[in-house]
């Protein structure tokens, strides 16, 4: 049981990635982004282009770090992916978003908008590597290290964590305690204030999408090591993304945090008990108790 906890904070730990980019666009814009998902995926193969094509073509070396599963190509490819992915969702904001925003599109055109887009990103990484499962390393063997009280885990789940918590401390200190930050907070709380004090909001909308791009692109890649690569990996994420998001309170960051993770252990947790096709489930019934006790959210203060 205690294997599964662990298993299950990593796993927590990339929705978590996932559900803050999710949360940050919602906070900003008001919509939900049916394509974050697919967002994920793209990071991932982007990042399989960049290891196992274009910096092979460039002949850097791909020795492993030690036991880990990767090399140089690998920590070259997980920047530039969150770039490329970042400006990805940039790109899907000023071709079809802005533009349904400034004919005051409502929230449901939007959504579907974001759902065509989805599956567009999905049908062209369906056409370049298909639909079969790939590995950046295929072929390799992943040793795990034995921790106190028997649990075992691998040293690539190690470093998803630390990975993780870098990530997310860097937000932490952005949002905080850089004027681009707190000009982030102002805008979701109120975009009309945000606009009249002088803050640029168009360039606030950018910067958001950038960075939850970024994020949803580092969470597809973090899986991708830790398990494998499938062009509906994010489609499958996209349940458990706004079942965290909605569980952490929408919107708030910490919360989305905290709901990724909670969501990642009850569906390890619930293997011990249930078959792993029901792991979609659990995250909707834990969702929606924890809503019948506190409607707004783990973090969204009280309901009356």
């Amino acid at each position: 049981m205690l294997e599964l906890i662990v298993y299950g904070v990593v796993f927590g730990s990339i929705i978590s990635l996932g559900a803050i980019g999710l949360t940050l666009v919602f906070g900003i814009i008001r919509f939900a982004n049916f394509a974050h998902g697919d967002l994920m995926t793209a990071g991932a193969y982007v990042a399989l282009f960049l290891v196992t094509g274009l910096l092979g073509w460039l002949g850097v070396p791909d020795t492993n770090f030690g036991p880990l599963s990767f090399g140089w190509r690998m920590l070259i490819a997980f920047p530039v992916s969150m770039a490329a992915v970042g400006g990805l969702a940039i790109a899907m904001d000023r071709i079809l978003f802005s533009k349904l925003r400034a004919k005051k599109s409502s929230a449901v055109i939007l959504a579907m908008s974001s759902l065509g887009a989805a599956f567009i990103v999905r049908m062209i990484i369906l056409i370049l590597w298909g639909a079969d499962s790939l590995f950046y390393r295929p072929g390799m063997l992943r040793h795990a290290v034995e921790l106190p009280l028997g649990i075992k885990i691998r040293p690539d789940q190690i470093l998803i964590l630390a990975i993780v918590v870098l990530l997310v401390g860097t937000l932490h200190f952005f949002l905080q305690k850089t004027k681009m930050g707190k000009a982030m907070r102002a805008t979701a709380d109120n975009m009309e204030l945000a606009l009249v004090s002088g803050i640029n909001t168009e360039k606030i909308i950018t910067l958001t999408w950038l960075i939850g791009g970024a994020l949803g692109a580092a969470g597809g890649i973090l899986y991708g090591i830790d398990v494998q690569l499938h062009p509906y990996m994010g489609w499958n994420f996209l349940i458990p993304l706004f079942a965290a998001t909605i569980l952490g309170t929408i919107g708030n960051v910490y919360g989305a945090l905290w709901g990724g993770l909670i969501i990642g252990v009850a569906q390890q947790v619930s293997t011990a008990f249930l078959l792993p096709t029901y792991k979609p489930a659990v995250a909707f019934m834990l969702m929606i108790v924890i809503l019948l006790i506190k409607p707004k959210g783990l973090f969204g203060g009280s309901s009356d």
